[in-house]
């Protein structure tokens, strides 16, 4: 390489921001902070920079939250406020638990089914060895609560030393409404015993819905039709209602963030004008990741990415630098080969690079979904207070 060429490419970095409340101007916060840490750090903002600002600051600033008596009220008005089933739902204190406070308080019985071995994002509700060895089926089987506590016992989650069935019991009971527990994983299992029915997954909903509906449901609503007006001047979420929402107290919710358009507009506008870059700028909420642990998948929110710049649209397209150089270039070396993979790469015209060889083995995703997962991995989800990561050089290649 030449003394000059760069020699660090993607640099991801957490940005310390004020802590921010309701009527905040975030867009000015934002911009004034990715400015000032680079005063502070010492490094310059470049065209094509990408600003990340995590969804919860954003609905913070927005004041969207809801009471669990809001939630109540709503599945009471569009479910009738006697027998609900609820469907599906993840096992979660801070994602689902605060939900299903307010859905027992809207309802005399709630029947909930739970999908098994593990829920959607991969808590899991029993040992995979027990159920090989139980003669269950998964896809076929519908299970009670004594069926599975006689089977496979109590299965407090690892990291949380929660058992989830127990607790989701105890708190349906507690909001005053009878409970029952079922376990299974065809939607239409839960029709004999409710036919008002709240599904809670997140990714399959539709396909969840039509089943159901199919199926003879007279209620079907998903946790998106829950709470898309405002209930008692609440907050809201017109397109996911209560889905990505977070426990904020023990009767709060907050919501994920509405109307973000504007918000990413404004700090591109003012990053502009302060600074002459022209930065591409996301709102991003969990990363599509999967934990090889505890095999939980980590995105409990609808989408990585509420809103974003026009920048951000679209997959990478690139190639794979192993592939030429094993291949293409396998009698090359040195200076050589640089300058071959180089032209390789500057030959690109911007057309989609699906079906060449040369690119197989990179990652076709959404670029929000790549660079959201990213920004949750540095950011973090407790006392880091980097509620903004800057990406810098995520476009570069090997010829920058």
């Amino acid at each position: 390489m030449s003394e000059n060429a760069r020699r660090v490419g993607t640099v991801s970095r957490g940005i310390r921001c004020p802590i921010i409340r309701k009527g905040d101007d975030l867009a000015r916060i934002v911009a004034d902070s990715v400015i000032e840490a680079a005063e502070c750090e010492g490094f310059e903002l470049r065209d094509k920079d990408v600003i990340s600002v995590t969804e919860s600051v954003v609905a913070r600033a927005q004041g969207n939250y809801a009471s669990v008596q809001d939630i109540a009220d709503d599945v009471k008005a569009k479910l009738g406020g006697g027998t609900v089933g609820v469907l599906f739902p993840i096992l979660s204190r801070n994602r689902f638990a605060i939900c299903l406070k307010g859905i027992a308080m809207g309802a005399k019985k709630i029947v909930l089914m739970l999908s098994y071995p593990s829920d959607e994002v991969g808590n899991s509700l029993m040992d995979m060895d027990m159920l090989d060895e139980s003669g269950v089926n998964p896809y076929s089987d519908l299970l009670t609560l004594e069926r599975y506590r006689e089977l496979f016992g109590e299965n407090p989650l690892e990291f949380t030393g929660v058992d989830y069935v127990a607790y989701y019991e105890q708190l349906i009971k507690d909001c005053g409404a009878e409970a029952e527990i079922l376990f299974g994983n065809r939607p239409e299992m839960i029709l004999p015993y409710a036919d008002h029915i709240i599904n809670c997954d997140i990714h399959s909903r539709a396909r969840t819905k039509r089943i159901l509906r199919a199926g003879g449901a007279k209620v079907v609503c998903g946790l998106d039709d829950i709470l898309t007006a405002p209930v008692n001047g609440s907050g809201y979420n017109e397109n996911y209602g209560l889905l990505g929402s977070n426990k904020s107290t023990e009767n709060q919710i907050k919501l994920f963030p509405r109307d973000c358009r504007p918000v990413v507009d404004d700090i591109q506008k003012y990053i502009l004008e302060a600074t002459g870059k022209h930065v591409e700028v996301m709102i991003y909420g969990d990363g599509a990741f999967k934990d090889p642990r505890g095999k939980i998948w980590e995105l409990a929110d609808p989408v990585v990415s509420p809103a974003f710049t026009d920048g951000l649209i679209g997959t990478p397209n690139e190639l794979k630098l192993k592939y030429l150089a094993d291949n293409d270039f396998k009698d090359l070396s040195g200076e050589e080969l640089k300058k071959a993979i180089s032209d390789s790469i500057k030959k690109k015209d911007g057309s989609s690079l699906v079906g060449n060889m040369a690119a197989q083995g990179t990652t076709p995703r959404q670029l929000t979904d790549l660079i959201g997962s990213l920004c949750d991995l540095t950011s973090g989800s407790g006392d880091k207070g980097t509620p903004v990561v800057l990406v810098q050089g995520y476009f570069d290649n090997y010829t920058n």
